[in-house]
């Protein structure tokens, strides 16, 4: 599997009973992906698939395909909406079918989880030719990422998926808050764009569309809007880092940038939230997964201490304990179950690769 993300690309040999047989991470510093890739498949034995994670598959790509050329001019169509991500993931597609010109590439879609997003919470209120000539919408994002997590918390309480209301927070270099009901997305943070909803590393969810527009009437150009919006806004912008650790590290030191900061991103995903239990019309289960999801115990602390009202309550031993496995981190008897899920995408990707090629798990 590769998971070509916004700070790494992940490399994941998987084999039929979803153990991770082979695993390299590679990052923006490492060698070309080509010879790193044709390293990485030369060890990796005899392979079926190999699975894309595509960040972005626009309104024409719901489930997981084949990339063949015609697939893949059409994903090109799709890189200025989630160049971050999209060209990366591309670029290693590039990489594998040139190195393994017989071996399926299968494209998975963050996208795709959230094809199911009801008509309420994926359109925007713009004029129609805008909408129909650009397919401007809602289409969320993490989407593998959060049906491993539905599926792994319906797991760990013993409940089937379609009986909970999940509220799920991916938090890594990008993030977002994902309603889940019945199994199925039905609201969700970020948008048309990677870049809508919480504050992120590098990117600054929501924004006042007039103050783009301000920007861009007074001599910002369109290429100057993307790379600030993109990968100059979000925490960089406020300290000069998105690095989690290090603001945590400084703001425990007295930094006032860095508390600034915090209280901006704890804000915004706190009253996200809420957003997203009303969604659900209340909430069952809260998981936290991604980068920081997963490894930030005083983010965890600090979200969940301002939602009691909403019946979460966490264990403080539990949520510090937490290390490589996926824990309940609920206080006893509290209404809402909390959960750190470690994110798995590469087994959606395996599953879909599994499904779509006929080949038995």
């Amino acid at each position: 599997m590769v998971n070509a993300g916004s700070t790494s690309t992940k490399l994941r040999v998987v084999e039929g009973d979803d153990r991770i047989a082979r695993s390299v991470d590679l990052h923006p510093t490492s060698a070309g992906m080509t010879d790193q890739l044709d390293r990485f498949l030369a060890d990796a034995g005899p392979l079926d698939a190999t699975g894309h994670r595509i960040v972005h598959g626009g309104p024409g790509f719901t489930r997981p395909v084949v990339v063949d050329d015609s697939v893949r001019r059409a994903l090109d169509a799709l890189n200025e909406l989630a160049p971050l991500h999209n060209p990366p993931a591309l670029e290693a597609v590039d990489a594998v079918r040139h190195v393994a010109p017989d071996i399926p590439a299968v494209a998975c879609f963050d996208t795709a989880f959230h094809a199911s997003l009801p008509e309420a919470a994926a359109t925007y209120a713009l004029p129609a030719a805008w909408v129909e000539r650009g397919g401007v919408r809602r289409y969320g994002f993490h989407g593998l990422s959060c049906e491993w997590s539905a599926g792994r918390a319906a797991a760990l309480l013993e409940r089937p998926v379609a009986t909970l209301r999940l509220v799920i927070c991916h938090l890594g270099g990008g993030a977002s808050v994902t309603a889940v009901a019945g199994g199925r997305s039905v609201d969700t943070t970020m948008g048309f764009t990677p870049t809508e909803g919480l504050v992120m590393a590098t990117r600054p969810g929501d924004v006042d569309p007039g103050a783009i527009a301000w920007l861009a009437i007074h001599g910002v150009t369109p290429a100057e809007l993307v790379d600030g919006l993109e990968r100059r806004s979000g925490l960089t912008a406020l300290t000069g880092t998105g690095d989690m650790r290090a603001l945590l590290q400084r703001r425990a030191s007295g930094d006032p940038a860095a508390t600034r900061a915090l209280d901006l991103y704890l804000h915004r995903l706190r009253a996200k939230i809420a957003a997203m239990c009303a969604a659900t019309d209340g909430t069952d289960v809260l998981v936290f997964t991604g980068g920081v999801g997963e490894n930030a115990s005083e983010i965890r602390t600090e979200v969940c201490e301002r939602l009691g009202w909403l019946g979460i309550s966490i264990d403080a031993a539990l949520n510090t304990a937490v290390e490589a496995d996926d824990a309940d981190i609920s206080r006893s008897g509290a209404p809402v179950r909390t959960l750190v899920v470690h994110a798995r995408e590469e087994l959606v990707i395996a599953a879909g690769c599994r499904a779509l090629l006929g080949r038995p798990a």
